[in-house]
């Protein structure tokens, strides 16, 4: 075992057992996230619109690798992995043939690799995965959804968060601040998003023939 450990953790191939070590840690923290009520998937914005183009060119990188519009955290699990794994294995074949590598000639190499790998992996995912039931919608199809605000109050000043589900039924948690015009939005209204900038959103409170209505017993 203590062989093993010197070995994942040697200089050569430090970087792809930090890789490997983030997937667990990342994978973690989205579970116990997700007991708690919240979700990492929403602080990491994977309600970004990977089909359309953007003005932002980081944005518009990851859509190129990530083909299949994968949400953003299986997007960065994606990566971590096929680095990774691409990592180890540059070094074995280094290894078995002269030496290992430096570790930023491998990481270089194993970034190479990755790409295409991705580019692939997420392409299939996406298939596999129905749309309908995929998180990977654009924030644009928000507005206009009514949902509830979770942290509060909403006002013209830092954002609070605001529960909405999608077209799906899919429920996102999103930044939002109340209209100009509007007074303050405390926690528990149901606000009508009206407009968005960027990751932001516009919201007014929702008229009452707009509210969802509650079930009863009998439904």
């Amino acid at each position: 075992m203590s062989a093993l450990l010197e070995h994942v953790m040697s200089p050569e191939v430090r970087p792809f057992a930090i890789a490997a070590a983030m997937i667990l840690i990342v994978g973690s923290i989205e579970v116990v996230s997700m007991l708690v009520g919240a979700s990492l998937s929403e602080m990491l914005g994977i309600n970004i619109d990977f089909g359309h183009p953007s003005d932002n060119g980081v944005i518009n990188a990851i859509s190129w690798i990530n083909v299949g519009g994968v949400p953003l955290l299986i997007f960065l699990l994606l990566l971590l992995g096929a680095f990774s794994i691409a990592g180890f294995l540059i070094q074995d074949i280094a290894r078995m043939v002269a030496g290992p590598l430096p570790a930023t000639l491998a990481s270089v190499g194993a970034v190479a690799v990755s790409i295409p790998l991705v580019r692939a992996a997420s392409r299939g995912i996406a298939r596999v995965i129905p749309k309908d039931e995929s998180y990977a919608v654009g924030l644009g199809d928000l507005v206009g959804r009514v949902g509830e605000v979770v942290i509060g109050p909403l006002d013209q000043g830092p954002p609070g968060r605001v529960s909405v589900a999608d077209i799906h039924g899919n429920r996102h948690f999103v930044w939002a601040v109340a209209a100009p015009s509007s007074s303050p939005l405390p926690q528990g209204t149901m606000v009508l998003l009206v407009d968005r900038a960027g990751t932001r959103f516009v919201a007014v409170k929702a008229d009452d023939e707009l509210k969802p209505s509650k079930p009863t017993l009998s439904s």
